[in-house]
């Protein structure tokens, strides 16, 4: 029978606060975006769907790892504890950043600010700090400690399903408009799967029940990542060149869309392009051994 162990020092290390405060800001947070009337926001649902998602669902996250830290549950779970704690900590802290732009950029494009809209953005920005500090505390840890995940490969490959992410609620409003951003979403689609094959191998620990060794088939997502990226990404500059032209009528709404797309864009395919070249290089020097 398994039995509860409550130490004090838990209840005052760094880690067992900044969870707190996460728990917190988002739970502060999503209740205050809840109880604005859903019809002042109505010209981007999108966005404002995409936002309560990401606090509701770091939320439950957070909660969960909290109370299984606290009661020292966490090895009854058939995942990689420190893969998993530091994969939920970086990536709330990058969509949470994503959240802390978006919101206060719907809000601004409403004729009215209220209070509460501004509260919900300020207890957005500090989730986003608290996550950022339990991802310096995790990441700060030895090696044995925050496992694949915490390296420089691991993140890089959170970085990338990140920017896949971002992807969902810029191109929902237009998907239907352009065969570019139709070609776009496919490479998008794509990338966010092999992310999500990557991050369930790692967690699930299944990477010696794998067909392939493990560093090739990362090698391969990674290859896959940068060339569709680079297709996306010359899709996006293009789009960008467009729009600069004389004459063109384009909504604010769309070149801010099409800006934000080009900036995530590049940006995950610098992730993708760096993550490639340690997954060479590791490939080489597991060669020459």
């Amino acid at each position: 029978m398994a039995v509860i162990v409550l130490v004090a020092k838990d209840f005052t290390s760094p880690l067992f606060l900044v969870r707190t405060c996460e728990v917190l800001c988002t739970c502060t947070t999503f209740s205050l975006v809840a109880s604005l009337d859903p019809s002042e926001l109505q010209h981007l649902s999108t966005f404002r769907i995409f936002c309560m998602f990401t606090w509701c669902f770091f939320f439950t996250l957070s909660l969960l790892i909290h109370t299984l830290s606290i009661i020292h549950f966490h090895n009854l779970i058939p995942v990689s504890w420190k893969n998993l704690t530091v994969t939920v900590a970086v990536s709330g802290s990058l969509m949470n950043l994503s959240a802390s732009v978006l919101f206060p950029w719907i809000v601004m494009n409403h004729h009215q600010v209220l209070p509460r809209s501004v509260a919900a953005t300020v207890g957005s920005c500090f989730t986003f700090m608290a996550y950022t500090s339990e991802s310096y505390i995790l990441c700060t840890q030895a090696q044995e400690q925050r496992g694949y995940m915490g390296s420089v490969p691991g993140l890089l490959k959170i970085v990338q399903l990140w920017g896949g992410c971002q992807m969902i609620p810029l191109l929902v409003p237009m998907i239907m408009h352009r065969w570019q951003t139709c070609v776009t979403s496919t490479a998008y689609g794509v990338c966010i799967l092999t992310s999500l094959v990557t991050l369930v191998i790692i967690l699930g620990d299944f990477a010696k029940r794998c067909l392939l060794p493990l560093d090739r088939l990362m090698a391969g997502f990674s290859l896959i990542g940068v060339l569709l990226y680079m297709v996306a990404t010359v899709i996006c500059f293009t789009e960008v060149l467009q729009l600069t032209e004389v004459g063109q009528s384009v909504s604010n709404k769309s070149k801010g869309l099409v800006i934000m797309e080009t900036v995530v864009t590049t940006v995950t395919l610098l992730a993708y392009t760096v993550d490639l070249a340690f997954s060479i290089k590791l490939l080489c020097y597991r060669s020459h051994t």
